[in-house]
């Protein structure tokens, strides 16, 4: 929990808007306090049902502040909002695996042992961060190839131009010569 708190603390602290930092810090303490109350849960028989409305109650709290901080990126630079876009669906994703692991523990179905995973979330992030990296690369890729071949067009285009350039400015002389044989020809000298 300290981990990924410090983790939340870190990405918060490169963004210039304190309300956005104030929401990510309450993210993590809502987080955390969802996967205590899951693993709370996974231990006991007695009123799960209390469990499951208190659960219910924390993710509704958590999708909120995840709305506040989608708010604030809105005006955030575009480098770390994109950044930050694909933490806070990745933070979505964790809560909604929370809540559905929870009912299922309700129900019997759930892996308990997938609570801890789901909160702390090291692995997840990591590979949700190493997907940012692998987009934005394939982004910049695709971005080169396609100025490389607009580039190629524009050279292509350019030489054509030339060319055709050439061909009228010959073409013009030869006509030049013609005009000045035939007037040459109709003039008296």
């Amino acid at each position: 929990q300290q981990q990924q708190q410090r983790r939340l603390h870190e990405d918060a602290a490169s963004m210039s808007s304190e309300e956005f930092e104030k929401l990510h810090e309450a993210y993590g303490a809502v987080s955390a306090e969802l996967g205590s109350r899951c693993q709370q849960m996974a231990g006991r028989s007695g009123d799960q049902k209390r469990f499951i409305r208190e659960i219910d109650e924390k993710v509704e709290e958590a999708n909120e502040i995840l709305d506040g901080m989608e708010k604030e990126l809105r005006n955030a630079p575009s480098s770390f909002r994109n950044q930050m876009n694909i933490k806070i669906r990745s933070y979505r994703k964790d809560v909604i695996k929370l809540q559905r692991d929870a009912r299922n523990a309700n129900t019997g179905y759930g892996a308990h042992s997938d609570f801890k995973y789901t909160v702390h979330g090291a692995e997840n992030e990591q590979s949700s961060h190493l997907s940012s990296q692998r987009a934005l690369l394939l982004q910049g890729t695709d971005s080169l190839a396609r100025a490389s071949q607009s580039v190629d067009r524009s050279q292509r285009i350019a030489a054509e131009t030339d060319q055709i350039g050439s061909e009228i400015i010959e073409e013009l002389g030869e006509q030049r010569e013609q005009l000045e044989r035939s007037k040459d020809r109709v003039s008296p000298h």
